[in-house]
């Protein structure tokens, strides 16, 4: 008998992954949390139904998430994560020397207990020195932090359950509060393709404008992400994406498989819809 996982976009619209086997399903107090192995993506995670990475691809997001902003301030050295129970973030921020101190909030720890002992591709340097590690909740972690981080990177899961309070005014205004004076900010933007992901782009890109001077939308493409088409915000207290990008990144010798400094100035390019879903935000 076949086993298949389905991820449901819309009423019309799924997306289904053949499952080779499960490897492990437990229920936190916040979630439903399930690990498989597949015939086509390698190992999956999944929480409360929705997937959150596959080992083929997860690469992609972990290094636009982590990258755009470091090749803009090279400069970083205190970084804030909020989520990122994965592991992925981490580890791209960890092959940063500049990187001095990452501190990574997660809501839930058994999550993490899960992707140290089933993900270890993405998990593999939670145990940096660098990395603090916090268990509990984002939004309120981030109201005691003022001038604090050049960094803070949202890494949050779909506005609704755990990570609902992540796409608030109130938080973004809090993440701003705890930015240095050059302070970027990076998250996770949803999809715009379908009708109720691109209401919470929308929503999200009109709070965070309403906060940072400065606040765009860049994009990558996820296969097993809805549509396959994903968004990222980039929002600032003052650096550009592409002005500031600095010309140091390439003399670092990173090893990435998606992000490279021509994609970063290529991935601000937006196609119209997307635009016309911003300006009517």
């Amino acid at each position: 008998m076949d086993l298949w996982f389905t991820e449901y976009y819309t009423k019309n619209a799924r997306f289904s992954i053949k499952i080779d086997k499960p490897v492990i399903s437990l229920e936190s107090e916040f979630q439903r949390i399930d690990v498989f192995d597949s015939c086509a993506f390698g190992r999956v995670l999944v929480l409360d139904g929705y997937l959150m990475l596959t080992e083929k691809d997860e690469f992609i997001y972990h290094e636009m998430m982590t990258h755009i902003p470091m090749a803009v301030n090279p400069e970083i050295s205190d970084v804030l994560v909020i989520g990122a129970g994965d592991g992925g973030v981490i580890r791209e921020l960890a092959k940063y020397d500049s990187v001095k101190r990452i501190d990574m909030v997660e809501i839930d720890e058994m999550v993490v207990d899960v992707c140290r002992k089933y993900l270890p591709q993405t998990a593999c340097r939670l145990d940096d020195p660098r990395v603090n590690i916090y268990f509990e909740d984002g939004l309120k972690f981030v109201r005691r932090k003022n001038n604090e981080y050049d960094l803070v990177i949202v890494d949050s899961t779909d506005p609704f359950g755990p990570g609902e309070d992540l796409f608030t005014k109130e938080f973004y205004g809090n993440c701003y509060k705890a930015l240095k004076e050059a302070g970027i900010m990076v998250n996770q933007h949803e999809s715009p393709y379908y009708p109720n992901d691109a209401k919470a782009m929308q929503k999200a890109h009109k709070q965070i404008k309403s906060v940072f001077p400065v606040a765009l939308i860049y994009q990558a493409h996820i296969p097993t992400y809805p549509s396959g088409h994903w968004l990222f915000g980039f929002a600032s207290k003052g650096l550009d994406p592409i002005a500031d990008l600095d010309g140091r990144w390439d003399s670092l010798g990173l090893k990435t498989r998606y992000y490279n400094t021509e994609l970063h100035k290529g991935c601000f390019a937006l196609p119209t819809y997307v635009k016309e879903l911003m300006e009517n935000a």
